[in-house]
């Protein structure tokens, strides 16, 4: 006969669980635990393949993250790092940044989730004051919980706004992992194993305009419709790749010929991470639709948002919810957390930090690349979106493990260490970035030095 689950077993191990979570401090036998609970929960109920995959820590099971604050997070033992990954974008404002707990700890004293039917005030305000940071005529916000949905939403409007049907997409490109997104990013490995995908979606080179236009083209001269071209401003998981200056400005004019929507995913470049409020400000160009996420929840939260001129939202005032009815999207704590986040990076003047800070870590990486060219082959990136590419893939994935020896935790570009991404909050200070430099250039040499000898 089988096992019947306990209640007792289960409410047991709950109260376990929230002693843990409430504690305000733990005894040594209590981090142990954690880290040994870790290990069997991820390998049992999660995904053991998440311990072995990670490129800074693979080697390393005993590093499980508890605390965090400013640009660092600290693991179950006190030990602390520098977090230059920054959740891949999330943690543009740091850890935990006190303005940001501030407003959520306020709304969840009043009311943390909305009813579903009534009018929520939150989502009005942070849509109003969206509209308010966009550039152009961006006024109409759908709120939704991460990034792939908002992008989700993005290619269901422009469908539903302008009734064709096929969209334009880079290789290299990557707008989330749910089907839409899946259909419209432009990796093999995450497209395959998926096959058949949503139809209507044709690749073309990042940074062609030429080859927009001519699939454009080719699509309306064979009968079909074309309702949008999506695209990133600067690739992330690409690869951080940098397009042409006359590239988004070209996609706008080719989607003005072609009365097709220009939809530019911001869910990584957002907020000022790239040094300007939105990555397409770098070419002042105004999407159709602009989709947002990560850094958008001021680095607590879990929310995004996809933004449209008034002109494409005819349908939805039809039916406002024919595009989505998103249980979670837009909830008051979400909003709360967002709206701080939106005035400490207006306050703080977070894009001009990021642009100062990156331009000094760019500088001294590109020193530290004419110095070792057979390791470090190539440094770009705008703000704090930079990459450092690698002569090959097993070069990149060494410095990660190196320094997160160093205790310096930085991000690969998914299943490819080649490009290591350098992600860091605005906030890491000077002394923190100086840090992280001089272990990045320890570690260069070092492999260089390793290769001279193999030869």
């Amino acid at each position: 006969m089988m096992h019947q689950k306990s209640r007792d077993e289960a409410l047991a191990m709950a109260t376990e669980m929230l002693e843990l979570i409430e504690s305000e401090t733990l005894t040594v036998e209590q981090k142990k635990k954690i880290v040994a609970d870790s290990v069997e929960n991820f390998t049992n109920h999660v995904t053991k393949a998440i311990l072995t995959h990670r490129k800074s820590v693979s080697t390393d099971f005993s590093v499980v993250e508890w605390e965090d604050e400013g640009a660092v997070f600290r693991d179950t033992m006190g030990d602390e790092y520098v977090d230059c990954l920054g959740g891949y974008g999330v943690y543009l404002l740091g850890h935990r940044h006190p303005n940001v707990v501030r407003a959520v700890e306020a709304q969840l004293k009043r009311y943390a989730l909305h009813s579903q039917e009534m009018v929520d005030p939150l989502r009005g305000y942070l849509s109003k004051l969206v509209a308010a940071i966009t550039p152009g005529d961006l006024q109409h916000s759908y709120l939704v919980n991460c990034g792939t949905e908002a992008n989700e939403m993005a290619l269901k409007l422009a469908r539903l706004a302008t009734g064709k049907k096929y969209f334009i997409s880079m290789e290299r490109g990557f707008h989330g992992k749910t089907m839409g997104s899946l259909s419209a990013s432009g990796k093999s490995t995450f497209r395959e194993p998926y096959s058949p995908l949503v139809p209507g979606f044709q690749h073309v080179p990042y940074g062609d305009a030429d080859a927009v236009d001519q699939a454009i083209r080719m699509l309306i001269a064979t009968g079909e419709t074309v309702a949008g071209v999506i695209v990133e401003p600067i690739q992330g998981e690409g690869g951080v790749n940098i397009p042409p200056d006359d590239f988004l400005p070209r996609l706008r004019e080719i989607c003005d010929k072609y009365e097709c929507l220009l939809i530019v995913d911001e869910v990584q470049t957002g907020m000022g991470r790239t040094g300007t409020m939105f990555g397409v400000d770098h070419w002042n160009v105004v999407p159709d639709i602009m989709t947002l996420g990560k850094a958008f929840g001021g680095g607590v939260m879990p929310i995004a948002a996809m933004v449209a001129k008034k002109k494409w939202w005819g349908k939805m005032e039809e039916n406002p919810f024919l595009l989505g009815s998103s249980t979670f999207g837009g909830n008051p704590l979400c909003c709360a957390g967002a709206i701080a986040g939106i005035k400490t990076i207006l306050e703080d003047n977070i894009p001009q930090m990021a642009k100062e800070k990156g331009d000094y870590i760019m500088q001294r990486l590109d020193e530290i690349r004419q110095q070792y060219p057979e390791v470090l082959v190539a440094v770009r990136g705008k703000g704090l979106l930079i990459g450092m590419e690698f002569a090959n893939n097993s070069l990149g994935y060494t410095l990660a493990k190196m320094l997160f020896v160093k205790k310096i935790l930085v991000g690969g570009t998914i299943n490819n260490a080649t490009v290591i991404r350098i992600e860091p909050p605005a906030v890491i200070s000077y002394q923190q970035v100086d840090y992280v430099l001089a272990c990045i250039e320890e570690g260069i040499a070092q492999l260089a030095k390793e290769l001279k000898i193999a030869r």
